[in-house]
């Protein structure tokens, strides 16, 4: 899809991004949650409405909410950080595996269909969905996170799983990290790391599997769209606080409640659209 910077596809391109940053920062704020697994739905909504090629537009969705997240996960971190709530020795661990699983999902995405991949993201969704739904308080898999080889091979699978959804890992990083009785602070401070360590590869690997693709929207690099990039991070960070204020009237438990629907009412409309 190729056209210039003043045709009609691309003022209706940047429209619709500006509308999927709108409501995927609104969401993200009523939820609290980084954004990936709210934006890479809308954004792929929004991409269907201008008829982006269907064999690229979940990827464009995936990769473009991987680029929004390094600046703000990389913001996330610093704050975190600074105040000593991250588990670096934990980050430290996962250097290598959580890398791993990014690279391997770079190459799943550049030989992988775009059904395939609606696929991919609608299985985990609904497993997220279901966890969220289900999740108790005093459910645990251990009292401290175990060593290698199960360490590395749960961060193989957060960076694995993580890219191919288009999102940090936070949601999966403090289901492990919870589990294993670690509070939810750490946890949540600690997965500003890993979606550091997962949008940054994730970025990069996911440019290169789709470079000189066919059927790319405009101002893309690779899967990448800058535009939606340069678009979609200011007015998801200007939507974000209107969610928030939402969300104050809910409890912490309803708000896992309505998460774990909106997951799983996305599993089942990739579902339905990848059977069709």
């Amino acid at each position: 899809m190729e056209f210039s910077l003043l045709t009609g596809e691309a003022l209706g391109l940047g429209l619709a991004l500006v509308a999927s940053g709108l409501l995927a920062g609104f969401l993200a704020g009523l939820f609290g949650i980084g954004g990936g697994a709210v934006l890479v739905p809308v954004l792929y909504q929004f991409l269907s409405f201008l008829n982006v090629d269907e064999s690229v537009r979940m990827h464009v969705a995936v990769a473009t909410s991987l680029a929004i997240i390094v600046p703000t996960s990389t913001r996330s971190f610093l704050a975190h950080k600074k105040r000593g709530a991250v588990d670096l020795q934990l980050l430290k661990t996962w250097l290598i595996p959580l890398p791993l699983g990014v690279i391997a999902a770079a190459l799943v995405a550049a030989s992988v269909s775009g059904t395939g991949l609606k696929a991919i993201f609608a299985v985990i969704a609904l497993v997220l969905g279901l966890r969220m739904l289900l999740d108790r308080p005093h459910w645990r898999l251990g009292t401290d996170i175990p060593g290698n080889p199960v360490r590395a091979v749960c961060g193989f699978l957060i960076g694995l799983f993580s890219t191919l959804m288009g999102i940090g890992g936070g949601v999966m990083n403090n289901t492990f990290m919870t589990l294993y009785g670690r509070p939810i602070h750490q946890a949540v401070a600690t997965s500003s790391g890993t979606g550091l360590m997962i949008s940054i590869p994730g970025t990069i690997g996911l440019i290169w599997a789709g470079w000189g693709a066919a059927g790319l929207p405009a101002f893309s690099a690779g899967y990448v769209n800058l535009l939606g990039v340069a678009l979609i991070i200011p007015v998801t960070t200007f939507a974000a606080p209107f969610g928030v204020r939402a969300a104050h009237a809910l409890s912490r438990r309803t708000m896992e409640i309505c998460f774990g629907v909106f997951l799983l009412l996305v599993a089942a409309r990739f579902f339905a659209s990848v059977f069709a």
